[in-house]
Protein backbone atom coordinates (compact mmCIF):
# COMPACT_ATOMS: atom_id res chain seq x y z
CA UNK A 1 0.00 0.00 0.00
CA UNK A 2 2.73 2.62 0.87
CA UNK A 3 4.87 1.80 -2.38
CA UNK A 4 0.98 2.42 -4.26
CA UNK A 5 0.86 6.12 -2.36
CA UNK A 6 4.18 6.59 -3.05
CA UNK A 7 4.28 5.57 -6.64
CA UNK A 8 0.81 8.09 -6.97
CA UNK A 9 3.09 10.81 -5.21
CA UNK A 10 5.58 10.10 -8.38
CA UNK A 11 3.18 10.56 -10.61
CA UNK A 12 1.54 13.60 -9.35
CA UNK A 13 4.71 15.02 -8.94
CA UNK A 14 3.53 15.91 -5.51
CA UNK A 15 6.34 14.64 -3.20
CA UNK A 16 5.00 16.17 0.25
CA UNK A 17 6.38 13.96 2.78
CA UNK A 18 7.62 15.60 5.74
CA UNK A 19 9.99 13.52 7.87
CA UNK A 20 9.80 13.55 11.31
CA UNK A 21 12.31 15.21 14.23
CA UNK A 22 13.29 10.96 15.42
CA UNK A 23 14.28 9.84 12.47
CA UNK A 24 16.49 12.44 11.65
CA UNK A 25 18.03 12.66 14.82
CA UNK A 26 18.33 9.00 14.80
CA UNK A 27 20.60 9.28 11.65
CA UNK A 28 22.27 12.78 12.32
CA UNK A 29 24.15 11.42 15.42
CA UNK A 30 26.64 9.28 13.57
CA UNK A 31 27.83 12.52 11.59
CA UNK A 32 28.48 14.69 14.14
CA UNK A 33 32.20 14.95 13.33
CA UNK A 34 31.52 15.96 9.40
CA UNK A 35 29.65 19.27 10.37
CA UNK A 36 31.92 21.54 12.13
CA UNK A 37 32.71 24.50 10.69
CA UNK A 38 30.26 24.11 8.01
CA UNK A 39 27.49 25.58 6.25
CA UNK A 40 24.62 23.19 6.12
CA UNK A 41 21.97 23.84 3.29
CA UNK A 42 18.16 21.94 3.24
CA UNK A 43 16.71 22.93 0.09
CA UNK A 44 13.61 20.70 -0.35
CA UNK A 45 11.53 21.79 2.76
CA UNK A 46 9.62 24.61 3.79
CA UNK A 47 12.44 26.14 6.52
CA UNK A 48 9.66 27.58 8.98
CA UNK A 49 7.82 23.80 9.54
CA UNK A 50 10.81 21.64 8.31
CA UNK A 51 11.96 19.05 11.17
CA UNK A 52 15.83 19.37 8.93
CA UNK A 53 15.08 23.21 9.69
CA UNK A 54 14.44 22.20 13.65
CA UNK A 55 17.27 19.54 14.19
CA UNK A 56 20.40 21.68 12.89
CA UNK A 57 19.17 25.31 14.52
CA UNK A 58 18.96 23.91 17.68
CA UNK A 59 21.67 22.00 17.42
CA UNK A 60 23.83 24.71 15.66
CA UNK A 61 26.25 25.40 18.93
CA UNK A 62 26.57 21.47 19.26
CA UNK A 63 27.66 20.74 16.09
CA UNK A 64 29.76 23.78 15.95
CA UNK A 65 27.85 24.88 12.45
CA UNK A 66 28.94 27.86 10.87
CA UNK A 67 25.87 28.78 8.70
CA UNK A 68 22.33 27.26 8.24
CA UNK A 69 20.79 27.90 5.07
CA UNK A 70 17.20 26.31 4.36
CA UNK A 71 15.06 27.29 1.00
CA UNK A 72 11.24 26.30 0.28
CA UNK A 73 9.40 25.21 -3.22
CA UNK A 74 6.97 28.36 -3.83
CA UNK A 75 5.72 28.50 -0.95
CA UNK A 76 5.48 31.72 2.12
CA UNK A 77 2.61 30.20 3.96
CA UNK A 78 3.23 28.51 7.18
CA UNK A 79 0.50 25.76 6.93
CA UNK A 80 2.37 22.69 6.00
CA UNK A 81 0.81 21.47 3.06
CA UNK A 82 0.43 25.06 1.10
CA UNK A 83 -0.20 23.34 -1.78
CA UNK A 84 2.56 25.38 -3.33
CA UNK A 85 0.85 28.11 -4.89
CA UNK A 86 3.32 31.28 -4.55
CA UNK A 87 5.54 31.51 -7.59
CA UNK A 88 8.08 33.33 -5.50
CA UNK A 89 9.36 31.80 -2.35
CA UNK A 90 11.83 32.33 0.77
CA UNK A 91 15.16 31.41 2.57
CA UNK A 92 15.94 31.86 5.45
CA UNK A 93 19.14 31.92 7.10
CA UNK A 94 20.54 31.22 10.44
CA UNK A 95 24.08 31.82 12.02
CA UNK A 96 23.51 30.99 15.75
CA UNK A 97 22.56 32.00 19.24
CA UNK A 98 23.06 35.60 19.86
CA UNK A 99 20.98 36.49 23.17
CA UNK A 100 22.59 33.47 25.08
CA UNK A 101 19.56 31.79 25.12
CA UNK A 102 20.60 29.35 23.10
CA UNK A 103 17.03 29.46 21.52
CA UNK A 104 16.76 29.87 17.70
CA UNK A 105 14.22 33.05 18.07
CA UNK A 106 12.79 34.88 14.73
CA UNK A 107 14.57 38.28 15.24
CA UNK A 108 17.89 35.79 15.18
CA UNK A 109 17.00 33.76 11.63
CA UNK A 110 17.36 35.94 8.69
CA UNK A 111 14.01 35.72 6.50
CA UNK A 112 15.30 36.67 2.39
CA UNK A 113 12.75 36.45 -0.23
CA UNK A 114 13.77 34.73 -3.63
CA UNK A 115 13.10 36.21 -7.22
CA UNK A 116 11.54 32.88 -8.16
CA UNK A 117 9.53 29.78 -6.83
CA UNK A 118 12.62 28.24 -4.68
CA UNK A 119 13.29 25.15 -7.30
CA UNK A 120 16.56 23.27 -6.65
CA UNK A 121 17.16 23.91 -9.94
CA UNK A 122 16.93 27.35 -10.49
CA UNK A 123 19.91 29.93 -10.79
CA UNK A 124 19.73 31.20 -7.69
CA UNK A 125 19.02 28.21 -5.72
CA UNK A 126 22.34 26.94 -7.44
CA UNK A 127 24.23 29.98 -6.15
CA UNK A 128 22.75 28.99 -2.44
CA UNK A 129 24.13 25.37 -3.15
CA UNK A 130 27.49 26.82 -4.36
CA UNK A 131 27.83 27.74 -0.73
CA UNK A 132 26.94 25.01 1.69
CA UNK A 133 29.35 22.45 2.40
CA UNK A 134 26.97 19.78 3.28
CA UNK A 135 23.25 18.80 1.81
CA UNK A 136 21.00 17.64 4.21
CA UNK A 137 16.83 16.80 3.45
CA UNK A 138 14.74 14.38 2.05
CA UNK A 139 14.59 15.70 -1.87
CA UNK A 140 11.04 14.93 -4.24
CA UNK A 141 11.32 11.14 -4.95
CA UNK A 142 10.52 11.99 -8.59
CA UNK A 143 13.41 13.81 -8.99
CA UNK A 144 15.91 11.44 -6.87
CA UNK A 145 17.67 11.06 -9.95
CA UNK A 146 18.17 14.79 -11.18
CA UNK A 147 18.56 16.41 -7.60
CA UNK A 148 21.76 13.53 -7.05
CA UNK A 149 23.16 14.68 -10.44
CA UNK A 150 23.31 18.12 -8.97
CA UNK A 151 25.02 17.36 -5.87
CA UNK A 152 27.56 15.34 -8.06
CA UNK A 153 27.95 18.09 -10.23
CA UNK A 154 29.01 20.79 -7.80
CA UNK A 155 30.88 17.99 -5.89
CA UNK A 156 28.57 18.43 -2.46
CA UNK A 157 28.85 16.40 0.42
CA UNK A 158 25.54 15.29 1.32
CA UNK A 159 22.97 13.24 3.57
CA UNK A 160 19.10 12.50 2.00
CA UNK A 161 16.86 10.21 1.81
CA UNK A 162 15.54 8.29 -0.95
CA UNK A 163 14.11 4.88 -1.91
CA UNK A 164 16.24 1.55 -1.73
CA UNK A 165 14.86 1.44 -5.58
CA UNK A 166 17.41 4.21 -6.48
CA UNK A 167 19.97 1.57 -6.18
CA UNK A 168 18.34 0.23 -9.27
CA UNK A 169 18.48 3.61 -11.23
CA UNK A 170 21.19 3.78 -14.31
CA UNK A 171 22.02 7.02 -13.32
CA UNK A 172 22.76 6.03 -9.32
CA UNK A 173 24.09 2.15 -9.32
CA UNK A 174 27.02 3.56 -11.29
CA UNK A 175 27.93 6.06 -8.05
CA UNK A 176 26.99 3.35 -5.66
CA UNK A 177 29.90 0.96 -7.68
CA UNK A 178 32.40 3.61 -7.82
CA UNK A 179 32.14 4.10 -3.84
CA UNK A 180 31.11 7.88 -4.60
CA UNK A 181 27.51 6.94 -3.10
CA UNK A 182 26.54 4.70 0.10
CA UNK A 183 23.36 3.93 2.05
CA UNK A 184 23.74 5.28 5.52
CA UNK A 185 22.19 3.93 8.77
CA UNK A 186 18.54 4.06 7.53
CA UNK A 187 15.38 3.28 9.41
CA UNK A 188 14.16 1.35 11.68
CA UNK A 189 12.84 -1.99 9.78
CA UNK A 190 13.61 -0.39 6.75
CA UNK A 191 10.45 1.62 6.66
CA UNK A 192 10.14 5.82 7.29
CA UNK A 193 6.67 6.97 8.99
CA UNK A 194 6.06 10.65 7.02
CA UNK A 195 4.03 13.64 7.72
CA UNK A 196 1.58 13.67 4.67
CA UNK A 197 -1.92 14.18 3.36
CA UNK A 198 -2.25 11.39 1.65
CA UNK A 199 -4.26 8.49 3.44
CA UNK A 200 -2.52 5.69 5.39
CA UNK A 201 -3.19 2.69 5.07
CA UNK A 202 -0.72 0.68 6.78
CA UNK A 203 -1.73 -2.12 9.17
CA UNK A 204 -3.36 -0.73 12.56
CA UNK A 205 0.09 -2.16 14.64
CA UNK A 206 1.76 0.23 12.39
CA UNK A 207 -0.41 3.09 11.55
CA UNK A 208 0.33 7.06 13.14
CA UNK A 209 -2.48 9.34 12.55
CA UNK A 210 -1.66 12.41 10.03
CA UNK A 211 1.72 10.26 8.79
CA UNK A 212 2.10 7.92 6.00
CA UNK A 213 4.57 4.74 6.03
CA UNK A 214 6.68 3.94 3.13
CA UNK A 215 8.58 1.01 3.12
CA UNK A 216 11.95 0.63 1.68
CA UNK A 217 13.13 4.08 2.31
CA UNK A 218 16.61 4.64 3.24
CA UNK A 219 19.63 7.37 3.56
CA UNK A 220 22.31 8.00 0.75
CA UNK A 221 25.13 9.91 1.67
CA UNK A 222 28.86 9.93 0.82
CA UNK A 223 29.85 11.05 4.11
CA UNK A 224 32.20 8.62 5.92
CA UNK A 225 30.44 6.56 8.55
CA UNK A 226 31.87 4.11 10.90
CA UNK A 227 29.46 1.02 9.67
CA UNK A 228 30.64 1.46 5.90
CA UNK A 229 34.28 -0.16 7.34
CA UNK A 230 32.38 -3.05 9.23
CA UNK A 231 32.54 -6.69 7.17
CA UNK A 232 29.59 -8.66 7.31
CA UNK A 233 30.32 -11.95 9.63
CA UNK A 234 30.11 -14.96 7.28
CA UNK A 235 29.09 -18.11 8.90
CA UNK A 236 27.49 -20.43 6.26
CA UNK A 237 29.24 -22.57 4.04
CA UNK A 238 29.00 -23.41 -0.11
CA UNK A 239 27.23 -25.85 -1.35
CA UNK A 240 26.38 -26.42 -5.21
CA UNK A 241 22.60 -27.49 -3.65
CA UNK A 242 21.79 -25.01 -1.81
CA UNK A 243 23.36 -22.15 -4.07
CA UNK A 244 22.62 -22.99 -7.98
CA UNK A 245 24.67 -21.71 -10.63
CA UNK A 246 23.45 -19.16 -13.24
CA UNK A 247 22.41 -21.17 -16.31
CA UNK A 248 23.85 -17.86 -18.37
CA UNK A 249 26.66 -16.46 -16.28
CA UNK A 250 29.33 -18.01 -14.16
CA UNK A 251 28.63 -17.42 -10.73
CA UNK A 252 26.33 -18.55 -7.86
CA UNK A 253 23.13 -16.93 -6.88
CA UNK A 254 22.42 -16.05 -2.96
CA UNK A 255 19.29 -14.92 -2.17
CA UNK A 256 20.11 -13.41 1.52
CA UNK A 257 23.10 -11.32 2.61
CA UNK A 258 23.25 -13.54 5.70
CA UNK A 259 23.87 -16.49 3.44
CA UNK A 260 26.87 -15.28 1.61
CA UNK A 261 29.21 -18.05 1.80
CA UNK A 262 32.35 -17.92 3.44
CA UNK A 263 34.40 -20.36 1.62
CA UNK A 264 33.41 -19.17 -2.03
CA UNK A 265 35.91 -16.93 -4.14
CA UNK A 266 33.86 -16.70 -7.00
CA UNK A 267 31.23 -14.14 -8.39
CA UNK A 268 27.85 -14.08 -6.77
CA UNK A 269 24.51 -12.32 -7.32
CA UNK A 270 22.99 -11.00 -4.01
CA UNK A 271 19.72 -8.72 -3.32
CA UNK A 272 19.90 -4.90 -3.43
CA UNK A 273 18.90 -5.27 0.45
CA UNK A 274 22.89 -6.10 0.44
CA UNK A 275 23.83 -2.45 -0.17
CA UNK A 276 23.06 -2.03 3.47
CA UNK A 277 25.51 -4.06 4.39
CA UNK A 278 28.34 -3.27 1.44
CA UNK A 279 31.81 -2.90 3.15
CA UNK A 280 33.99 -2.28 0.19
CA UNK A 281 37.05 -3.57 1.98
CA UNK A 282 35.13 -6.68 2.14
CA UNK A 283 33.78 -6.50 -1.28
CA UNK A 284 34.01 -5.87 -4.87
CA UNK A 285 31.15 -4.48 -6.88
CA UNK A 286 31.01 -6.51 -10.32
CA UNK A 287 27.62 -5.18 -11.96
CA UNK A 288 24.04 -5.44 -11.95
CA UNK A 289 21.45 -7.21 -13.91
CA UNK A 290 18.19 -6.52 -14.24
CA UNK A 291 16.31 -3.39 -13.01
CA UNK A 292 16.64 0.44 -14.35
CA UNK A 293 20.32 -0.23 -14.17
CA UNK A 294 20.67 -1.79 -16.98
CA UNK A 295 23.52 -4.55 -17.74
CA UNK A 296 26.81 -4.66 -16.73
CA UNK A 297 27.74 -8.00 -16.60
CA UNK A 298 28.07 -8.91 -20.36
CA UNK A 299 25.72 -11.44 -20.15
CA UNK A 300 25.17 -13.17 -23.82
CA UNK A 301 20.91 -13.42 -24.93
CA UNK A 302 18.85 -15.53 -23.06
CA UNK A 303 18.14 -19.21 -25.16
CA UNK A 304 15.30 -19.39 -26.88
CA UNK A 305 14.02 -22.20 -26.26
CA UNK A 306 13.42 -21.68 -22.85
CA UNK A 307 10.56 -18.59 -23.51
CA UNK A 308 8.02 -21.23 -23.69
CA UNK A 309 8.27 -22.08 -19.81
CA UNK A 310 8.80 -18.29 -18.88
CA UNK A 311 7.73 -15.69 -20.82
CA UNK A 312 8.98 -13.46 -18.75
CA UNK A 313 12.77 -14.54 -19.29
CA UNK A 314 14.46 -11.81 -21.23
CA UNK A 315 17.82 -10.27 -22.22
CA UNK A 316 19.93 -8.82 -19.06
CA UNK A 317 18.47 -11.70 -16.44
CA UNK A 318 20.40 -13.70 -14.90
CA UNK A 319 18.75 -16.99 -14.27
CA UNK A 320 19.37 -20.70 -13.14
CA UNK A 321 17.75 -23.76 -14.03
CA UNK A 322 15.43 -26.17 -11.53
CA UNK A 323 14.02 -29.34 -12.59
CA UNK A 324 14.54 -27.88 -16.68
CA UNK A 325 12.84 -24.75 -15.45
CA UNK A 326 14.30 -21.24 -15.68
CA UNK A 327 14.17 -18.79 -12.20
CA UNK A 328 14.86 -15.50 -12.54
CA UNK A 329 15.57 -13.99 -9.17
CA UNK A 330 14.67 -10.58 -8.33
CA UNK A 331 17.35 -8.01 -9.18
CA UNK A 332 20.76 -9.14 -8.42
CA UNK A 333 23.92 -6.89 -7.77
CA UNK A 334 27.33 -9.30 -8.31
CA UNK A 335 29.86 -8.92 -6.17
CA UNK A 336 33.15 -10.55 -5.28
CA UNK A 337 35.08 -11.12 -1.70
CA UNK A 338 38.55 -9.23 -1.97
CA UNK A 339 41.38 -11.31 -0.74
CA UNK A 340 42.54 -10.10 2.20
Amino acid sequence: MANKNLNKAKEAKKDEFYTQLEDINNELRHYREHFRGKTVLCNCDDPRVSNFFTYFAYNFEFLGLKKLITTCYKNQNIDLFSQNKSEQAVYLVYEGDKNGDHIPNAEEIGVKPLKGDGDFRSKECIELLKEADIVVTNPPFSLFREYVAQLMEYEKKFLIIGHQNAIKYKEIFPLIKENKLWLGYGFKGGAGHFISHYEDKATAGDHREGMIRVSGVTWFTNLEIKKRHEDIILYKHYTPEEYPTYANYNAIDVSKTADIPCDYDGLMGVPITFMDKYNPEQFEIIGMAHGDAGVELGLAPYDRTLKKFNKGLRDGDLYYLKEGMPIVPYTRIVIRKIKK
